[in-house]
């Protein structure tokens, strides 16, 4: 399988590193052009709980050297989805498909109002992990990753994508209810990774101490208020302790968001606990502690921004 993926971070990284593993063949597309020919002179290394390895994986910053694919993975930040939704369509051939693997809700319908919502499906993945250089990546943690259409039709694509990706050691399975699952990492991501940011902890570190522990409850308790009243159901019965238990199974990992400050970086905090706190208004639900969870990490944003 030809596999183009969007976005050299952490994630997009780890996928590439597994994938290529198998001999697919794998590019990277980079709007970074120094960053894409280091990693297409480089490779991809990954290290952690998966074992250490090295592969041959190819990148691009320019869509037409990448023709044809078969799938095209979107790994980037939310807030950079519309432009990686223009070019997976630059990169759109007459078969390929477009997965998004993002963290929030909402990417599906904008990335489908690019480029089809027949050509989209959409996923969501509890793998951990760290970047930590330019095509080096940490696996910091297992998980399963899981693949739908929001039409909750399966199709002959994304069966050979669960092939794919469960041959290269991605634990990968398909829903009818793709909704449910990223609204289920939205609850968990809106309990664990603003609270990181803010501490400064790794995952597992946030249940070790009582007030931080009582902030994540709240703030899950608050999320899951929200999904109810948008007739969601959640793909576990207990969310609060499905949080804890990610916290515990991921607990050296160092979140996304934490990456991001610990980086100087622009973090995706409107489209985790944001998201919760836009739509709470629009329910006339009240979410003081996701509210201010979004106002800390946006102060935390701006205190290093205006230091530049």
């Amino acid at each position: 399988m030809k596999i183009a993926i969007i976005g050299p971070g952490a994630m997009g990284c780890l996928f590439a590193a597994f994938l290529a593993k198998k001999d697919h063949d794998v590019w990277m597309l980079d709007n970074d052009p120094a960053r894409a020919a280091r990693i297409n002179s480089q490779g991809v290394s990954c290290e952690g709980v998966s074992g250490n390895w090295h592969v041959k994986v190819r990148a691009a910053d320019n869509p037409k050297d990448i023709p044809g694919p078969d799938l095209i993975i979107i790994c980037v930040k939310t807030y950079d989805t519309k432009s990686a939704a223009a070019s997976a369509k630059s990169l759109l051939g007459k078969n390929s498909v477009v997965l998004t693997l993002q963290n929030g809700i909402g990417n599906i319908e904008l990335i489908s109002e690019v480029v089809g919502a027949e050509n989209v499906i959409g996923g969501t993945t509890n793998l951990g992990a760290t970047l930590l250089a330019d095509g080096k990546v940490r696996h910091a943690g297992k998980g399963e990753t899981v693949i739908g259409r929001l039409d909750a039709v399966t199709t002959v694509e994304m069966r050979s994508i669960r092939e794919a990706f469960n041959k290269s050691g991605l634990e990968t399975k398909i829903s009818r209810d793709i909704k449910s699952f990223l609204w289920s990492k939205l609850v968990i991501n809106a309990g664990i990774n603003a609270l990181t940011a803010i501490t400064r902890l790794p995952n597992g570190k946030i249940l070790d101490f009582e007030p931080s522990r009582k902030i994540l409850k709240l703030a899950v308790n608050e999320a899951v208020k929200v999904a109810k009243r948008k007739r969601v159901k959640l793909s576990y019965e207990d969310p609060l302790t499905k949080v804890e238990a990610v916290c515990e199974a991921t607990a050296g990992n160092v979140s996304s968001m934490l990456q991001d400050v610990l980086k100087h970086k622009r973090t995706e905090i409107d489209s985790i606990n944001g998201i919760i706190v836009r739509l709470a208004e629009e329910l006339g639900i009240a979410v003081p502690v996701n509210s201010l969870l979004v106002e800390l990490v946006k102060t935390i944003e701006s205190s290093y921004v205006s230091a530049l």
